[in-house]
């Protein structure tokens, strides 16, 4: 089974095929990308920045990367994975390896998982793309220099640095959709994977910090423009977080870190033992 770097870029300033050579990316225009020492590349221009250093903190990578690498989130990556190599299988008469971009890789901890899943189905070629440096840079630096599993790069999902139409899979978890561009990039009969927080996702934790809940809205699938449903699945599990660290770290990981006030970081800080839900939806689409 061979899982190699996604090579189909394209050049964030006009949009043309780039072509790799001599560690640098390079459109028909003369505009250049080098890649880092540690094995990414920036593809994210600064008019395309809403700010100097857009995306998650250095910290708020860090935290993520512990919270992952404790297997807190293991069931949802064990069923992301099988999804999107179920797909794969299905898929496995084209020519071509069968492509995944992570629209929103943080430290690129579901692309990995989804390589360690590999079996024998056919050959694969994975992308991770984050608007935060710290993010990409974590994720380039876990990946085996001499045969990278990914193409890592700094890149905005409202311009997605990829040729149109040359994607077979597109995850977006828990981040931020932007489903034109997802539809650009997608092949006829690829799938877009989403994962959304349930209703009772990290609910214990929100309870604590929050000093009332708002009522949960029905939830109902909306088909985007372009696609048809293909599928959803529910993960449903509880996890304990011995120690303030781990409380910390996951609540550095989620929005709530600033929506919540002073006090009910406080009182999340001061915790040893919590006992949370983790719900989350794994929905599928199809491009058509």
């Amino acid at each position: 089974m061979s899982i190699t770097p996604f090579q189909a870029l394209a050049c964030p300033l006009d949009g043309k095929p780039l072509s790799w050579s001599d560690n640098v990316w390079r459109c028909s225009d003369g505009h250049s990308f080098d890649i880092a020492k540690q094995g990414y590349v920036n593809l994210l221009p600064v008019q395309q920045k809403r700010s100097h250093d857009p995306g998650d903190s250095k910290a708020m990578v860090a935290a993520r990367q512990r919270f992952l690498d404790a297997g807190h989130y293991q069931p949802i990556a064990e069923a992301v994975s099988h999804a999107v190599l179920g797909h794969a299988e299905v898929q496995k008469a084209a020519s071509q390896p069968f492509s995944c971009l992570d629209a929103g890789c943080g430290e690129g901890y579901y692309l990995r998982q989804l390589a360690d899943a590999v079996t024998n189905t056919q050959p694969l070629s994975l992308m991770g793309l984050d608007i935060s440096k710290w993010a990409v840079l974590a994720a380039a630096k876990q990946d085996n220099k001499q045969a990278p599993l990914s193409s890592w790069v700094v890149g905005s999902n409202a311009h997605i640095p990829v040729q149109t139409e040359t994607l077979d899979s597109v995850l977006c978890m828990f981040g931020f959709p932007v489903l034109i561009e997802f539809a650009r990039v997608l092949k006829t009969g690829g799938v877009l994977l989403q994962v959304e927080a349930g209703p009772n996702h990290l609910r214990e934790l929100r309870e604590i910090i929050y000093p009332t809940l708002k009522a949960e809205r029905a939830s109902k699938t909306v088909v985007p423009d372009g696609f048809i449903h293909h599928g959803s699945e529910r993960v449903s599990y509880s996890i304990a977080l011995n120690g303030s660290e781990e409380t910390a770290d996951l609540l550095a990981m989620t929005p709530h870190l600033y929506r919540a006030s002073p006090e009910g970081r406080d009182r999340a800080a001061a915790l040893e033992v919590l006992v949370v839900t983790v719900d989350v939806r794994i929905v599928m689409y199809m491009r058509i």
